[in-house]
C-alpha cells in the first residue's frame, strides 16, 4: 500500500519570519540569534522577509508573539531567550508559563512557533546549547511553514 507523504521542504525564500528575543540573559539570547539569522540566511530566507524584535525576558516572548501573530504577515514565528536556574521557584514558573504561553499562541493562531528559548541548570549549558539551539529553530521554523502551507493548498484544492 503506498501513502501520500509530504516531503520535508527547507526552502526559506519567500518565507517571512518573524523573531522575538528576550533580552534576559543577554549573552545567550545574541548567540541564539546569532545561529539562527545565519540558518535562515543558509535556507534563503532574504534579512527583508524577517522582523526581529525584542522583549525583556521570557515572560513577555507570549505576548509579543501573539500580536505578530494577529498580523498575518508571518509564515512562522521563533521564540530565542534563556531562562537559567536560580535558586528560587522562579525558574520553574518562568520555564512552564512561557513555554505554555509560546504553544498557545501557536494553535490559537495556527502559526508555527519554534521554541528556542533554552532552559538550563547553569550559564555553561545555556552558551554550549545556545549556537546549535538557535540554527535548529530556524530550520523548524521554515519546514513548519512549508508543511502548513502545503497542507492549506491541499485543503483549498478538496474545497
Amino acid at each position: 500500500m503506498t501513502v501520500p507523504t509530504f516531503e520535508s521542504n527547507m526552502t526559506g525564500e519567500g518565507l517571512r519570519i518573524g523573531i522575538v528575543q528576550a533580552r534576559f540573559n543577554a549573552d545567550v539570547g545574541e548567540g541564539l540569534l546569532s545561529a539562527c539569522l545565519s540558518e535562515l540566511a543558509r535556507l534563503g530566507v532574504a534579512n527583508e522577509d524577517i522582523l526581529h524584535v525584542t522583549v525583556p525576558g521570557a515572560l513577555e516572548v507570549p505576548l509579543a508573539l501573539q500580536k505578530m501573530a494577529d498580523t498575518q504577515q508571518f509564515d512562522a514565528l521563533i521564540a530565542l531567550g534563556a531562562v537559567i536556574r536560580g535558586e528560587t521557584y522562579h525558574f520553574e514558573l518562568v520555564s512552564n508559563e512561557s513555554g505554555a504561553g509560546i504553544t498557545r499562541v501557536g494553535l490559537d493562531y495556527g502559526i508555527p512557533i519554534a521554541n528556542a528559548v533554552l532552559t538550563t541548570e547553569n550559564d555553561e549549558q545555556a552558551a554550549v546549547r545556545c549556537a546549535e539551539k538557535g540554527a535548529d529553530a530556524a530550520r523548524v521554523a521554515v519546514e513548519m511553514a512549508n508543511l502548513l502551507l502545503a497542507l492549506e493548498e491541499l485543503q483549498a484544492e478538496e474545497e
